[in-house]
């Protein structure tokens, strides 16, 4: 295959009593219908909320299943629950063994890799990342192994979490360190990577789109599908918009192309949930 072509979408937070999100993924799923990826990537919290409404993942599923390309998928802290932190609260609900497997009888993986277009592809759950549950240290020793067999192929990194904001020694801060991958398992995992030659960190989570570079590697946050995020919950750090990505792999090559699906709405989490401001 000498070109790959992906389609990531994330954070749809899907639930049927939630119309408008449904609404906007039918949008991204005639968009890509339209396109015809050879693979969408769904980088996490595919529902609005499984630990506590656990059909909510099921009706994701149903809604992934319909699209007309293959899919896969990475959980995200709506699905299994959050990262603890060094600094802040203890996350409401934590990430645990238990949500994990609620989430692999749904979805059937939370971790993954392939090969195409003379690239690797490694998809990781990043909420059980310094959670010290026996899957944490299972995946870190399968992502070893993996990466001990790319080779001297590119990398591309899927996950939920952005790695960082800006580097990777960046502060942990109270009201952030839940945005990222948290230290020092961050380090750990930055670690790991150096050993390849790491060229794309595909993320979600923020609900905003962002594309940078940190010396070689490229790092693109994928907006929400379904909503954005009000002021009172998180500040402009990328661009405020629904969407999704779309990538052009091909040997020693990638194209990054930014997205709003045709008839997508900016659909507002305070509106959405019937809150006044």
């Amino acid at each position: 295959m000498s070109e790959f072509r992906l389609t990531q979408i994330s954070d749809t937070h899907l639930a049927r009593r939630l119309q408008q999100l449904t609404d906007n993924f039918h949008r991204v799923s005639e968009h890509i219908d339209a396109t015809r990826p050879d693979l969408v990537v769904n980088t996490g919290d595919l529902a609005f909320d499984a630990p506590t409404s656990p059909d909510d993942l099921t009706f994701a599923k149903e809604l992934h299943d319909a699209l007309p390309v293959p899919c896969r998928h990475l959980p995200g802290n709506h699905d299994v629950g959050d990262n603890p932190t060094a600094v802040g609260a203890p996350p409401k609900p934590p990430a645990t063994e238990q949500e994990r497997q609620k989430y692999l009888a749904v979805i059937g993986e939370d971790r993954w890799r392939f090969d195409a277009a003379g690239w690797s592809f490694i998809g990781l759950n990043s909420l059980i990342m310094n959670t010290g549950i026996d899957s944490e240290t299972e995946q870190f020793d399968w992502l070893a192994s993996e990466l001990a067999r790319v080779n001297s192929q590119p990398v591309a990194l899927f996950l939920h979490k952005p790695l960082f904001l800006n580097a990777p020694d960046d502060p942990e801060m109270a009201e952030t360190a839940i945005r990222y991958v948290p230290q020092p398992k961050r380090k750990d995992l930055i670690e790991l990577f150096a050993t390849v030659d790491l060229r794309l960190v595909a993320s979600g989570h923020v609900h905003q789109r962002r594309d940078f570079t940190y010396r070689h590697t490229r790092h693109v946050w994928a907006p929400s599908t379904g909503f954005i995020l009000p002021e009172r919950i998180q500040p402009v750090i990328g661009i405020k918009e629904v969407g999704l990505v779309e990538y052009h792999f091909q040997p020693d090559a990638l194209e990054v192309r930014h997205v709003k699906a045709p008839e997508q709405t900016d659909v507002d989490l305070d509106s959405l949930i019937g809150r006044k401001s």
